[in-house]
């Protein structure tokens, strides 16, 4: 009886180590993804903060999971997004300052991590960039206070310019404050500006086609909805023969002839550390919102080819990448 009962405890401990192991194993910690336009839009980005995990010895299904969620570039699935990855109770959301009141709204408790944003003080998205408070952190691009210099650069570009259109998503308060300090800075050199408001992607044709005669160059506010359309915008503005001024350098091509600002893809590489450290216990309000402090210019001379457009070589000298 005694040998019978110790196999039987022996057998049934065999069954149970094994459980009691796995029971042990700490969860693979989930991150959501909330992108702000469409997967292709974003490959780069992505591929960045992807990278920048994989420094940081995270990889995806093996040390971490992602939950990769698309907005399309409309902004009301923010909250529906946001919503889900509270429901699914994810360690992190990463996302852009377009999406991140509505992340706000979700959850006073997940941290968030913007990759980018514009503004956040003043979008009320962090108390200040030194102590963000909350649950929010991230990196700030600025792109306003670069819109004096990219007006510059476009004069330099077109010695004769009076007539420039801005076109932005009137439904996005960076995009407004953007657009309002494109109207400023250009008054003040004496160029008069049209402005092609937007709020969705059908809003883009009739934008075009309400133009003046005489618009010499067209000044692109960054945010989802543009981001998501940019190739649109740029063949429009192609074949109205507009050079086009994006904030962006990853929307130089396809008509598009020139950015200066940050780069994106480098902010989303840099994003992952701020989710390593978080993962590893760091609080989003301990984590300063940390600001871009190297700026490219990009050309694109196949676009200024087609645009019959010669850059001088005072701003090819300076550029950063000029694409061939």
């Amino acid at each position: 009886m005694r040998r019978r009962k110790f196999i039987s405890l022996v057998g049934g401990a065999a069954v149970a180590w094994p459980l009691v192991t796995r029971a042990q194993q700490p969860a693979m910690p989930v991150i959501g993804f909330l992108g702000a336009s469409t997967p292709s839009n974003w490959a780069a980005w992505t591929a960045a903060f992807v990278q920048g995990l994989h420094d940081h010895g995270w990889i995806d299904g093996r040390t971490v999971r992602i939950q990769y969620r698309w907005a399309g570039g409309q902004s009301r699935r923010y909250s529906e997004i946001a919503a889900e990855f509270v429901r699914l109770k994810v360690d992190v959301i990463v996302t852009v300052g377009s999406a991140v009141i509505a992340a706000k709204q979700a959850t006073a408790s997940i941290p968030i991590v913007f990759a980018l944003a514009v503004d956040p003080v003043a979008s009320d998205m962090v108390a200040s960039l030194a102590r963000p408070g909350g649950n929010v952190t991230g990196f700030s691009v600025e792109s306003i206070d670069l819109v004096g210099k990219r007006i510059e650069i476009l004069r330099e570009l077109l010695p004769g310019l009076r007539r420039l259109a801005v076109i932005a998503d009137t439904g996005y308060p960076a995009s407004v404050l953007e657009k309002d300090q494109v109207l400023s800075s250009a008054q003040k050199i004496g160029v008069d500006v049209d402005v092609l408001g937007i709020q969705r992607a059908e809003d883009i044709v009739p934008a075009f086609e309400a133009l003046k005669s005489g618009t010499q160059a067209l000044y692109v506010c960054p945010g989802a909805l543009v981001n998501a359309n940019y190739i649109r915008i740029n063949t429009l503005a192609l074949g109205a023969r507009l050079p086009t001024m994006h904030a962006v350098r990853d929307f130089v091509g396809s008509g598009g002839l020139l950015s200066y600002g940050p780069n994106y893809t480098n902010l989303f590489r840099r994003s992952a550390e701020y989710v390593d450290k978080i993962l590893k216990g760091a609080k989003p309000a301990d984590l300063p919102v940390e600001q871009a402090s190297k700026f490219e210019l990009v050309f694109d001379l196949t676009t200024a080819k087609a645009l019959r457009l010669t850059i001088p070589e005072s701003l090819l000298l300076r550029a950063d990448d000029v694409i061939e």
